[in-house]
């Protein structure tokens, strides 16, 4: 059971990969060490590193290295995040797929032979790193599927080619995709719950009640404190092998919809009950430090996720997870099978078969899933 936190840079956020500083990241990871967590997810910005398409920036390819190498010091593992991308509201876009080189990142051949060149130069050099844990393709991709359309079966291609890089060029690791919870609720979605279920070596989950569950039920019901639970349950639905590891790689408390004052208990009970999950790979919290306030045009609750601060001193929320890594145990339970009906919608905040399930966790049932 590993527990770890996607790594926000304290100085700079994101764009730190413009002004590199390894002493600020050092001491990032020590403070992150200092919760008791064991690895990191890292993101590097796909136009910082590669700005053309025949050109990934070697000096960047070198930074992210350094990085691994910094966190191997700290005694922390780390995977990395590929395309980015969507992050925390913003779009990342090379300028060789933009304006008047508009070219769909899904479905162009061009676009998609830079991106394998892409993986292939980042796993030269991170695959013999002790401490890689794999790569992801991208952050929750089918964000950018407005942009670039795409249909089911181009976007499972899409991800078949480049796990297939993945796989080639930095070998027998667990290399991953990931979705927000659309992939899951929304029935026009050219990511399928098959797709998420079932390509790369563990599904992955994000948990998010700012999705209509804790606006619709409240910040601390049941249903947002079993959401998380429940999204693992509802992914292993649609494993072909029931033995598929599921990693919750995004869950997070965040404002206004869960307060500083309610983020501690929100940590405990989501942590509680999805730790009641059998082939749960790991955990790992969004996110590691809060965004400085004098970055703009943030939403207003992406500037305070964070277990530490950008002081990097620790927060009451940092302080609790701290306390689960130390004391929380694993132990997987019994369920009681219910059967999946309805169409997508159904499954998400406010369906017929969110509501069933959730009625069964507020009687204390721990219920699993299954395809009708």
């Amino acid at each position: 059971m590993r527990f770890g936190v996607n790594y926000t840079p304290s100085q700079g956020w994101f764009h730190h990969w413009l002004d590199f500083s390894l002493d600020d990241v050092k001491a990032d990871f020590e403070s992150i060490k200092g919760l008791g967590l064991d690895h990191v997810r890292v993101f590097p910005l796909w136009p910082v590193f590669q700005p053309n398409r025949s050109l990934v920036r070697p000096k960047a390819v070198e930074q992210l290295a350094q990085m691994l190498d910094a966190a191997h010091e700290t005694g922390l593992d780390v995977q990395v995040d590929v395309l980015q991308g969507h992050l925390s509201s913003f779009d990342f876009y090379p300028s060789w797929v933009q304006t008047w080189h508009r070219r769909n990142i899904f479905t162009d051949p061009d676009v998609i032979s830079g991106q394998r060149f892409y993986v292939r130069t980042l796993a030269e050099a991170l695959r013999d790193k002790p401490n890689f844990l794999g790569f992801t393709l991208g952050n929750e991709v089918n964000l950018l599927t407005e942009s670039n359309p795409c249909a089911p079966e181009q976007a499972g291609e899409w991800i078949d080619t480049l796990l297939g890089e993945c796989d080639k060029a930095a070998p027998g690791l667990p290399h991953v995709h990931s979705e927000y919870d659309a992939v899951w609720y929304e029935s026009e979605h050219a990511f399928l719950p098959e797709h998420a279920a079932n390509k790369g070596a563990m599904t992955t989950v994000h948990s998010w009640v700012f999705n209509g569950t804790a606006q619709r039920y409240g910040p601390m019901s049941a249903e947002s404190v079993h959401h998380a639970e429940y999204l693992v349950e509802l992914s292993k639905a649609h494993a072909k092998d029931p033995e598929r590891p599921v990693w919750l790689q995004e869950v997070g408390a965040a404002q206004p919809e869960i307060s500083a004052e309610q983020a501690p208990r929100f940590a405990e009970q989501t942590l509680a009950n999805v730790l009641t999950c059998s082939n749960l790979w790991g955990v790992t919290w969004w996110c590691s430090h809060d965004v400085d306030r004098a970055l703009m045009d943030f939403p207003e609750r992406e500037y305070e996720l964070g277990l530490l601060t950008t002081e990097r001193e620790v927060k009451p929320l940092g302080e609790a997870i701290a306390r689960i890594v130390r004391e929380a145990a694993y132990e997987p339970v019994e369920r009681t099978p219910i059967t999946l009906h309805g169409d997508r919608p159904s499954w998400g905040p406010g369906g017929a078969f969110f509501e069933e399930w959730m009625g069964l966790a507020r009687d204390g049932v721990r219920a699993s899933i299954e395809l009708g």
